[in-house]
This record gives structure tokens, sequence and C-alpha cells, in this order.
């Protein structure tokens, strides 16, 4: 055997026992209209190369419609970019998952936080059950008697392990939006002064996310038109209905995760320079809170 053939069959046979002690991971960001995501190599983000968007009324407010023609679709991207093998941890769509803002019902940490929730059963208004969810719980940044529960039905999620499942893959984790655009956000949040209001606009596709911030805590949440003139009045309106909620604030703070289209009159309506918040190396800010999320395990 020629030797570099004899190298060949060493790596061919070295190469189980290299995913095996090196496991490769990927993380993948869902949207209603697309995927994208990152190959990780020693805990760093590759270039972003898994791009492809999903057909029309394939996936719907969070829901996978066509669980085959997703699974299809993130099978062969993984494999063109030979990561079929890797563990894959994922976040759902914004629309896949509820939120609400608990003061701690434990008087200490139960040993499974979540089964005791279930137990407690508070009444928090979601269109479905805790006993039907699959719940998620985050300490919030300023915040230690407060929790951010983010929950979505487990008919959902066991429709996205369908669609992994028919992919092919390794499912690690699934994370909802919220948690991970939360971890992302952490550090601009901690030490916000009280009579201050942090505004955080995301900007995807023909819409945008908005979400307001008091003193580290998450209290309004809108999906807000793309168009200037559509988002300037949802905007205000936003932020009149939570003045009343708080008279004291006085000022704002805006956070961004892209610029708006007409970013320089957004900021001259509302009277302050918009803060656009880095996402690198990840080029999106839930895939860089997934990472952080996994880090903190």
């Amino acid at each position: 055997m020629a030797f570099s053939s004899l190298l060949v069959d060493i790596r061919d046979r070295l190469r189980p026992l290299q995913d095996l002690m090196f496991p490769k991971l990927v993380l993948l960001e869902i949207k209603d209209d697309g995927v994208r995501g990152h190959q990780l190599r020693q805990d760093e983000p590759l270039p972003l190369s898994l791009i492809a968007p999903l057909p029309p009324l394939t996936c719907r407010d969070g829901l996978p419609l066509e669980k085959e023609a997703i699974g299809d679709l993130i099978g062969d991207l993984l494999l063109n970019e030979k990561v079929l093998e890797a563990y894959v941890m994922a976040v759902l769509p914004f629309e896949a998952s509820h939120w609400r803002v608990l003061v701690r019902p434990f008087s200490k940490p139960p040993e499974d936080p979540v089964r005791e929730l279930r137990r407690l059963d508070p009444s928090l208004s979601l269109p479905f059950s805790l006993q039907d969810a699959d719940i998620d719980l985050y300490p919030l940044p300023g915040a230690p008697d407060q929790l951010l529960l983010v929950a979505s039905e487990r008919k959902l999620i066991d429709a996205w392990l369908d669609v992994f499942r028919l992919a092919g893959v390794k499912l690690e984790r699934l994370a909802p939006a919220q948690g991970c655009l939360l971890a992302a956000l952490t550090e601009d949040l901690y030490d916000s002064p009280a009579n201050e209001l942090v505004a955080f606009l995301m900007p995807q596709g023909g819409s945008c996310l908005l979400w307001f911030f008091h003193q580290g805590i998450p209290v309004f949440e809108k999906m807000l038109p793309a168009d200037t003139d559509d988002l300037l009045q949802d905007l205000r309106l936003a932020l009149e209905f939570y003045h009343r909620q708080e008279p004291g604030l006085r000022r704002l703070r805006l956070l961004q995760s892209a610029p708006l289209t007409d970013q320089t009159r957004v900021e001259q309506e509302l009277g302050v320079t918009g803060e656009i918040i880095s996402a690198d190396p990840y080029g999106s800010l839930l895939l860089q809170g997934l990472a952080a999320r996994d880090d903190e395990r």
C-alpha cells in the first residue's frame, strides 16, 4: 500500500473516534420564512453557510405545517455542508412561544422548578395549560426575585421534534427565541435606572419586533409593521401606553439588532440615537444567545 493511501486509510479509521471525542455542533435559527445557521469549531462559529428559504405556508406562526418538506430541507442543508452527523441546537421562531414574568413562587429553589411550577399552577392567562406546555425559566438581569417564563404548547414542540427526526439529525436542544434574545441582551440591560425605558427593535423581513424593558425586566412585546410611517405610529402608541403605566419614566434608550430602513427619521422623531447591538461573530443575536445559553449549562 502506498504511503499516501495508508494515511487516507488511517484518517478514515480515526474519523469515528474524532467525531466521538470532538463532536461537531451546529446552531440553527428557524423562522417562518427560512433557516440559517453556523457550524461551531472550538466554540467559535464558522462563516454563515447554512442558509435556505422556506416555501410559503410550510411554517406559520412558529408551527411547522409541512413537516416532511422542512425536514428534507434541513437534512439537505446539513448534508451539503458535510455536517449531517453533527449535533444540532435550534432556536424556534418567536411565534412558537409565549412569555410571562413571574415573582419567584418558591421560598427556596426546588429540585425541579418546572415540576413545582406545574404543581402550583398559577394563573398566567396562557392559551394552553402548564400541564400541556414545555417550559423554560430564566433569571432576569437586576431582578433576582423574578423569573422569565417562556412556554410552548407541547404539540408544537412535538411537531418540531418530528421535523428533526425526518431530517435525520441529532437534535441536542430546542430553545425559545425569547430566552436566546434575553441572553444576548443581558449585558446591555444591567444597571438600567428606574426612570429609563429600554426599547429594543429587531427588524425581520416585513415586520419589526418591539420589546420594552424596564430595569432589566421585559414588560411589553409587539410585532410592528416594517413601513416607517406605520412603525412610528404603533411605536408612539406603545410608548404612550407604557408611560401611563409608569409615569415616572423620563428617559428612553433605543437598542437595535440592525439599522431600520429610515433610521435617521426614527431617531429624530423619538429624540434618541439608536444603539446597534453587535452580534459578531454569529451574525444574529438569537444565535449568539443560543450559544450563550449552551455555555451556561
